[in-house]
C-alpha cells in the first residue's frame, strides 16, 4: 500500500525466502487475509511472525479452526458475515485503497478484494485460470502434468470457459444463488482489469470481460 502496509491474501508457507521478500518491502504486515474457509492453513505461522496485523476471514472459519489444537489461540480481528458484509470498516487505512465483497453465497465463502489504485481484483475460489504456469515456474514440474491436473484443468480455466461457466452455476454457487448473482453484480460494477487468482495465471489483458462472460448465465437466467 502506499502508507507502506502490507495487505497478505491467503498466506503461503513463511520461507525464508518468502520472508525475506516481505522484509524487502518493509516489513509492515498489518493485514492478513483468509479469503476463504479453504485457504487458511498459513494463517498461524503468520501471524506468530507478525502479531500486530490483523486477521480478516469470513464467518464459520474460526470455528472450524477450532478444531485443530495448533490453531486454536489465533484471534481473528475481522470477520465477514452475511449480516455486515456491507457495514463492516476495516482500522487504518485499509479502505483507501481496497474494496471488498464477501460472497457469502459462494460455497466456500469467499472475500473478494479489489486494490483500486492498480484496478486489480484478488481472489481465491471465484475465478480460476488453470494451467498455473507461473506458480509452477520454479518447481521443476509441469503445470499440466499429473492424472488431477488434466481431470481438473477444463473445470476452472478462463479460456476456454464452457466448463468454467457450469462449474461455477452448479457448485460454486449451489450454497445461495441469489445472493451470489448479487455478489456478483457488485463485483461487476468495480473498474477492474487484472484478476490474481490464487489458483492459476494472472489475467492480464481483458479480466472484466473474462469476469463477465464466465458468469453471464447469473446475469440472463
Amino acid at each position: 500500500m502506499a502508507s507502506g502496509s502490507l495487505v497478505i491474501v491467503s498466506p503461503v508457507a513463511l520461507t525464508p525466502r518468502v520472508h525475506d521478500i516481505i522484509t524487502k518491502h518493509g516489513g509492515k504486515v498489518d493485514y492478513i487475509v483468509a479469503p476463504d474457509l479453504e485457504h487458511h492453513i498459513f494463517l498461524s505461522a503468520w501471524k506468530s511472525a507478525f502479531p500486530g496485523a490483523s486477521i480478516i476471514a469470513p464467518e464459520g472459519l474460526y470455528e472450524k479452526r477450532q478444531k485443530s489444537p495448533e490453531y486454536q489461540s489465533d484471534p481473528f480481528e475481522y470477520v465477514y458475515t452475511k449480516e455486515n458484509k456491507h457495514s463492516l470498516r476495516i482500522a487504518g487505512d485499509f479502505h483507501s485503497e481496497f474494496e471488498v465483497e464477501y460472497v457469502d453465497g459462494h460455497s466456500n465463502r469467499e472475500i473478494v478484494l479489489w486494490h483500486k489504485p492498480t484496478r486489480t481484483v484478488i481472489e481465491a475460489d471465484l475465478v480460476f485460470n488453470l494451467p498455473a504456469t507461473e506458480q509452477y515456474s520454479q518447481s521443476g514440474e509441469s503445470p499440466t502434468a499429473g492424472l488431477l491436473n488434466r481431470l481438473f484443468m477444463p473445470l476452472i480455466t478462463a479460456t476456454p470457459s464452457t466448463w468454467h461457466e457450469r462449474f461455477a452455476w452448479h457448485v460454486l454457487s449451489s450454497q445461495d444463488r441469489d445472493s451470489f448473482t448479487e455478489s456478483l453484480g457488485r463485483i461487476k460494477e468495480w473498474d477492474f482489469s487484472r484478476i490474481i487468482p490464487c489458483h492459476g495465471d494472472v489475467i492480464e489483458d481483458g479480466a472484466k470481460e473474462v469476469f463477465t462472460r464466465i458468469f453471464a448465465r447469473f446475469w440472463n437466467r
